[in-house]
């Protein structure tokens, strides 16, 4: 199966000189997931798309009456990737393929994991190492 994975318009990520810009790692991940999900005949990418449009004008439409300019106010900050997650978990749960919630949960868990413990090991986690110059 062909899948052409472009998101352009409200859908698109965001981008610096051509290239896609993650400011955490679980951002990265999730995207390579959905696209290799789209890829590999899982759903359409256009499927995907359309629940991150719909995602995208939700919250345009939930924050687009509030006024602008009043101090105190505190308007959510608007998040490209927390949109793509909550699109591709609204697919696969609609598709009967996680429950929902749960793949933000499982991302919650890697996120409050402190940098540098997303990985498997056989040694302690004192870090103060360099990972290519040990030995086992």
């Amino acid at each position: 199966m062909t899948t052409t994975c472009t998101l352009d318009g409200v859908a698109a990520p965001p981008m610096l000189n051509g290239e896609l810009v993650f400011e955490a790692p679980w951002q990265g991940r999730i995207f390579g997931i959905a696209r290799g999900l789209a890829e590999q005949g899982i759903y359409h990418w256009d499927d995907f798309r359309a629940r991150l449009i719909e995602q995208i004008a939700a919250f345009d439409r939930s924050h687009s009456s509030e006024p602008a300019g009043v101090s105190g106010a505190s308007t959510p900050r608007y998040r490209y990737y927390d949109h793509f997650l909550r699109a591709l978990e609204t697919l696969l749960a609609e598709r009967g393929l996680i429950a929902a919630g749960e793949l933000s949960e499982r991302i919650g868990m890697f996120v409050e994991r402190p940098h540098g413990h997303d990985h498997h090991h056989d040694h302690d986690h004192d870090h103060d190492h360099d990972h290519d110059h040990h030995t086992h």
